[in-house]
């Protein structure tokens, strides 16, 4: 069996919010909307919802991608980026 080689960017995968190095310990609004408008993209091409839309009392696909990404629920992660070339994969639910 040969090993399979980890990509270096997730050699620095933070486990707690103290470890992101790049970047503001908390989603900005621009990735926030954009995670948020791809979500709701994908829930209006019939992607199952990660919660019961019930129990948020709506079926806009808007609202819930707005409330998977508030909550953490959606397994996303971001990649943020330096000029010196730096980079740094986080995932959602340590930016919440």
């Amino acid at each position: 069996m040969s090993e399979s080689k980890v990509p270096e960017a997730y050699l620095n995968y933070p486990r707690i919010r103290e470890e992101i190095r790049i970047g503001p310990p908390y989603l900005t609004k621009y990735e926030k909307a954009k995670i948020i408008g791809i979500r709701s993209l994908q829930l209006t091409y019939n992607a199952p919802p990660l919660i019961d839309p019930k129990s948020i009392n709506t079926t806009n696909p808007v609202e819930i991608a707005k409330y998977e990404v508030e909550k953490g629920i959606l397994p996303v992660s971001i990649i943020r980026y330096t000029p010196s070339g730096m980079k740094q994969v986080i995932p959602i639910k340590l930016l919440v």
